[in-house]
């Protein structure tokens, strides 16, 4: 980043830095300052790959993804990377093509298990299937990340990373209607989730009532004329 912003006017440059800062800053609290900020960098140095990204990842933030993937596409034409394939994916998710959305992620390298841009992939389609109707496909898709990675394809996997694709499995079982296997998933990543990145005890509880509720008087399961 810094070999970028010496490209500009030392004034400008300062200006700029100060921008990317605060859009760091406020990334995760206010999303829309974020982006504010993001934007006043791209105003005075539109033509950083660095500024584009964080235009980008900004947008995707605070929710608009049109404009998300317009900055990131023009990240990658001018930085030359090929990041961010995940994120561009559920930008057209978002904008109701989860047809595109496959199709990019159909494109992609083949990343290695366990890295968070592959890890984000397996997530954004599943996400995709699910939006097509394809309840089965999503759960495919996420179980065998997971046993890619049990198997130690994904030696030193970021912890927050497996949670998120456990918690994805989780809640594609239950949208399945699979309850009793969503329960048990939500439960054990509610064990092992010590920072409570997630909702996992909650879910755990509410798909335990759900599943409660499909007891008839005497106890006995209810047809639920699933296949």
């Amino acid at each position: 980043m810094r070999d970028e912003l010496s490209s500009l006017a030392h004034a400008n440059a300062a200006t700029v830095a100060g921008h990317l800062v605060a859009t760091g800053e406020f990334l995760d609290e206010d999303p829309q300052l974020a982006l504010a900020h993001a934007r006043a960098a791209r105003a005075s140095a539109s033509r950083l790959a660095c500024v584009r990204e964080a235009v980008g990842v900004a947008a995707y933030h605070a929710g608009e993804y049109a404009e998300a993937s317009r900055e990131l596409r023009a990240y990658r034409r001018l930085s030359g990377r090929a990041d961010y394939l995940a994120v561009l994916a559920d930008c057209e998710r978002a904008a109701g093509r989860p047809e595109a959305a496959l199709r990019l992620l159909a494109d992609a390298p083949k990343g290695h298990p366990g890295h968070s841009e592959w890890v984000e992939q397996q997530i954004v389609e599943a996400g995709a299937r699910r939006d097509l109707g394809e309840a089965s496909g999503a759960i495919l898709v996420l179980r065998d990340a997971l046993r890619s990675i049990r198997k130690g394809a994904g030696t030193g996997v970021d912890a927050d990373d497996l949670l998120r694709l456990r918690y994805a499995y989780a809640d594609s079982l239950e949208a399945a209607g699979r309850q009793e296997e969503a329960i048990a998933e939500f439960t054990a990543i509610a064990e092992a989730d010590d920072g409570q990145m997630t909702d996992a005890s909650h879910r755990a509880g509410l798909a335990t009532e759900l599943d409660e509720g499909d007891l008839d008087g005497d106890g006995s399961r209810q047809e639920r004329g699933e296949a």
